[in-house]
């Protein structure tokens, strides 16, 4: 570890840590319906779209009618983009003239975008039309980042309002969500990209010639309007097969900064909105503090272990740290914390390749999707699944000191609790259940390049991925088939809308509740005490629900590792 490296992670915390605030407070009035400096220019063309939907933004939805609406878009969306990729082989925009995309392939494919989750089984530069790519993808991306953050914020009206049985309108939030916040966030930052050297065209592939005299093609593209909506919208999906380590899609050093802040800005700033709307900024803080402390430890043990390397790279002589899988112009410190913010959210983009971390390097980020992706998580899906983490905290504590529990002036009861514990539950049911079979059944063994721990490790974080909606993956893994495109599939449905409809329904029961005054015994939620309480509970449940998991993967291995041994493709 050096000093250089040390100052790049405070740099990136400090900057996070700044934005919180500004952006916390625009997202709030946006969300609350007042008005913001671009209310000039986009309400009237949000008022444009519901007359032209025909929807009544004044007309508010209760919990169920709020989950209607959400799973009718996205099964809609399905529809879309399953038809644009079977058949963007007679659309337009195909200059390279790429083939329709297999079914398998296209269901999973679809199901991975619509989800949030971007997990992608092909190279999008050899398998994708530029229509695909813009109509089919970073559509999806934009939309399926809203639909999370509207969520997000139905939860918040939750807890903040009192006596009521609405969240507010699905529709309408999710169409603010995607005007006024993350398509001028994306306009500036692709202009930024395009500005270090990222494509944006719709030209073919470059013909080039090396410097021996080989021909070379050079796959272009509408590159930087993707990769803006994929950081900012924690999507993670790549233009290009290398994703964010291809030098078109993270040219340099800056930009490379700037998509690790993307990843955090929005997630880290809704926090802030919470704070704000139940009328208690403390309590954002104090949510946002949890997610650091655990941020700050994945980020130091994974950094550790790289710059320490392992014992067969340090009894070679190579001693400089593991460089394996990595971009020489980032090096380790910018790898090691990428790769913790793009799995603390669930981001899935990556600049180096976690197959090629040593093995307690890539124990922290697939600890990060276990434990829910909670650690700033996804735009959106980070805040409420905290909050779902929030509630099972309360209850504990409540048990503890025997009294109902309490949590800004409402009563956590046993339905909240039931809803909490099945949108945490249905997550390590598919990462585990899906390992499990895949480790027996010949479909399943066909695909990880490695034997051993490590090939184990390639199948859990593949299923972790999906379930967790991050879309990351150990490189090792051949995914492209049949089983583990549907499987895979399955995995990010239940982790997307298993968990959003449990939400919704702590939402509509919390709205539904009188506020109770706060008393001697009430326990404060915006203190150290209860910062620590959350963390002790995120980790306890993710301990004792996934330490066997780990214990055969990636702790077996660097165990295994010390003592000399290593699990290359078939041995």
């Amino acid at each position: 570890m050096t000093l250089n490296g040390w100052i790049q992670i405070a740099l990136y915390g400090a900057v996070v840590l700044v934005l919180v605030k500004p952006l916390g407070g625009y997202m709030t009035r946006v969300f609350s319906g007042e008005r913001t400096l671009l209310s000039p220019v986009l309400a009237p063309v949000e008022r444009g779209l519901y007359r032209a939907a025909g929807i009544d933004e004044r007309r508010e939805q209760t919990w169920l009618g709020y989950g209607l609406a959400l799973l009718a878009f996205h099964g809609l969306g399905f529809v879309l983009l399953y038809a644009v990729l079977r058949l963007q082989d007679v659309l337009p925009l195909n200059p390279m003239g790429q083939g329709a995309v297999a079914p398998d392939l296209a269901f999973n494919t679809a199901t991975s975008f619509v989800t949030n989750t971007n997990w992608q089984s092909y190279g999008g530069e050899t398998t994708l039309s530029y229509l695909s790519q813009m109509l089919g993808l970073t559509h999806q991306n934009f939309v399926s980042a809203a639909s999370g953050i509207a969520v997000a914020v139905a939860l918040i009206r939750g807890f903040a309002r009192a006596s009521t049985g609405t969240l507010g309108s699905f529709w309408v939030d999710m169409t603010r969500a995607t005007l006024y916040l993350l398509l001028p966030l994306c306009l500036v930052c692709a202009l930024v990209l395009v500005s270090q050297g990222m494509p944006q065209t719709l030209g073919a592939s470059v013909e080039a010639t090396t410097l021996e005299g080989a021909r070379q093609t050079i796959a272009v593209g509408p590159v930087a309007s993707q990769v803006a909506i994929k950081m900012l919208g924690t999507n993670g999906g790549g233009f290009f097969n290398a994703n964010a380590a291809h030098p078109f899609e993270n040219p340099t050093a800056l930009s490379n900064f700037l998509q690790m802040v993307a990843i955090f800005a929005i997630g880290a700033a809704l926090t802030n909105v919470f704070g704000r709307m139940v009328g208690d900024e403390r309590q954002g803080w104090a949510i946002l503090a949890a997610m650091g402390l655990l941020f700050v430890a994945g980020v130091a043990v994974t950094y550790c272990s790289e710059t320490s390397g392992s014992s067969v790279l340090n009894g070679l002589g190579l001693t400089g740290g593991n460089m394996e899988g990595k971009e020489v112009r980032f090096g380790i410190p910018a790898s090691a914390l990428f790769a913790v913010i793009t799995t603390a959210a669930s981001c899935g983009a990556v600049n180096a390749m976690h197959d090629s971390f040593t093995a307690l390097g890539g124990l922290i980020p697939l600890l990060n999707m276990q434990l829910g992706e909670v650690i700033v998580g996804g735009v959106g899906a980070g805040l409420y699944g905290m909050l779902v983490f929030v509630v099972v905290a309360i209850f504990v504590a409540g048990l503890m000191v025997g009294r109902t529990p309490e949590y800004l002036g409402k009563k956590i009861e046993a339905r909240e609790v039931k809803m909490a514990m099945l949108g945490i539950l249905c997550l390590p049911l598919t990462m585990l259940g899906f390992t499990a079979i895949a480790t027996v059944v010949p479909a399943g063994l066909a695909g990880p390049a490695n034997a051993g721990p490590h090939g184990f490790t390639e199948i859990l974080y593949a299923y972790t991925s999906a379930a967790a909606n991050n879309g990351s993956a150990f490189g090792g893994l051949t995914a492209n088939t049949l089983f583990y495109n549907t499987t895979l599939a399955i995995g990010m449905l239940v982790g997307r809308f298993f968990v959003k409809i449990p939400v919704l329904a702590i939402a509509g029961s919390l709205a539904a509740k009188k506020r109770v005054p706060a008393s001697a015994g009430t326990l404060p939620t915006h203190g150290g005490l209860f910062v620590g309480l959350l963390v002790g509970v995120v980790l306890i449940v993710g301990g004792l629900t996934f330490f066997p998991s780990l214990a055969l993967g990636p702790l077996v291995e660097h165990f295994a590792g010390a003592a000399g041994q290593t699990f290359g493709a078939g041995g």
